[in-house]
């Protein structure tokens, strides 16, 4: 299947980019949001496409056209505030799961964070950023699209490890960016990551067992 990546400059996006263009299973087309880093990923070798997330649906479906699923691993960053968070985190996911039910893609995968189903658990995170992740996932467990929600716990810059831990509830942990781009190229074709929820930490199990066994 051909995968629009959304967020393809994040460090898990970039991971996933390389995944995809190495494989032989799928093909990868990117959305950035400046003609130089349409320049950037051209240079790769990576089909890539002009639209912005602050921008309009109709936009967005001209670069997702012709693609066969999504992966939304946009943010708006740590630096960011509230209405930014909003913009890219909320109202962008929902933007790009609007034009892929009007265009009838119907693979769609979004990086969350961890326990971002349950409010409780908040503390102190800031509630706008748990706030946006919450509803943004609300949306797409509502869109009718076979979706894939990966909630990771704290992003590091560790190398792979190829092993997870992947359940409904985990409260706590950590997990590399590069196993999660893993864990999503992963759960790109398997059925039993269809219309799932998952938290996501590092753990003792391979990535493709993980996943075959999240109930």
């Amino acid at each position: 299947m051909k995968v629009l990546i959304v967020g393809a400059n994040g460090q898990i996006g970039k991971h996933l980019v390389s995944l995809i263009k190495e494989s032989n299973e799928h093909e990868v087309r990117v959305m950035v949001r400046t003609q130089e880093q349409v320049k950037a990923f051209e240079k790769l070798g990576v089909e890539a496409r002009l639209a912005d997330l602050e921008g309009s649906v109709k936009n967005i479906k001209e670069a997702a056209k012709g693609c066969d699923a999504v992966v939304f691993t946009a943010g708006s960053g740590s630096h960011t505030g509230a209405d930014k968070t909003i913009l890219i985190d909320l109202d962008g996911a929902a933007k790009t799961i609007e034009a892929a039910q009007e265009l009838g893609i119907k693979r769609y995968l979004i990086v969350s964070v961890i326990q971002a189903n349950n409010r409780e658990s908040w503390g102190s995170t800031p509630s706008y950023y748990m706030t946006a992740k919450h509803h943004a996932d609300k949306v797409l467990e509502k869109s009718g699209l076979t979706y894939t929600i990966v909630r990771p716990g704290a992003l590091l810059n560790e190398p792979s490890t190829g092993k997870i831990n992947a359940a409904e509830n985990i409260t706590t942990g950590s997990i590399s960016r590069e196993d999660v781009a893993k864990t999503i190229f992963e759960s790109l074709g398997n059925e039993n990551t269809f219309n799932r929820t998952f938290d996501l930490v590092s753990g003792d199990t391979k990535i493709s067992e993980a996943l075959n066994n999240i109930k």
